[in-house]
């Protein structure tokens, strides 16, 4: 693994939330050799109050229960998951990286250790109108320990400035529920733009598009 980089930015935060402190990462590459065979783990980011790392095993039982929150999944599918979906999803989440190079990172609170939610670019292959497929869509899920203190702004925006370092310069889709307004102003904080609404699993969605970044 190679030495971490820091690298300094400044958050966002929406009116009420508690202020993020001034971001300071360090990225370390999430590249490791295994013989001759590389594989690929998600890098580690360290801000002020965050850690991305990659998924652990033992990260399940507190995913389990964020994903088991109807709070937290009534905008996203809608029906609360039993723990074998949500292992299923913590898989897929970790495994993105070793097949395309970009994935979900775990997001951990570095005062406790505790899991608060997972961020991440991917590609789901959707069956959507327009077409993304093949493009690095983002998402982003919280625990409702973390509402409301700037957390979810810290963690996308540190996954944000990865993906401008290290990825070639492209503009960025998110797609997000219709009624979920808190996250679509999470999503206009972090540059992206509201576009005509997509059609997905014949539903309209709200769709969203980060414009390429250049220099």
């Amino acid at each position: 693994m190679s030495d971490a980089q820091p690298v300094r930015g400044t958050g966002e935060h929406r009116s009420g939330e508690t202020a993020p402190a001034k971001r300071r990462l360090r990225l370390s590459s999430g590249r490791i050799q295994v013989g001759n065979v590389p594989l690929f783990s998600a890098p580690l980011i360290e801000t002020e109050r965050l850690t991305l790392r990659h998924f652990r095993a033992h990260d399940l039982d507190t995913f389990a229960e964020t994903l088991a929150d109807p709070n937290v999944v009534r905008h996203i599918g809608g029906e609360p998951n039993d723990r074998e979906d949500a292992w299923r999803k913590m898989l897929t989440g970790a495994g993105f990286w070793a097949l395309i190079g970009i994935g979900m990172w775990a997001v951990e609170r570095r005062s406790d250790h505790r899991l608060i939610g997972h961020v991440g670019l991917f590609d789901f292959q959707r069956d959507m109108q327009p077409n993304i497929t093949g493009e690095p869509e983002m998402g982003w899920v919280f625990n409702p320990v973390a509402h409301g203190q700037g957390f979810a702004t810290e963690a996308c925006l540190a996954a944000l400035e990865w993906f401008d370092r290290t990825q070639p310069p492209v503009s960025i889709p998110a797609i997000i529920a219709i009624k979920n307004e808190a996250s679509m102003r999470l999503a206009e904080r972090l540059g992206f733009e509201r576009q005509p609404d997509a059609t997905y699993r014949d539903e309209p969605i709200g769709f969203f598009r980060r414009p390429l970044q250049r220099g």
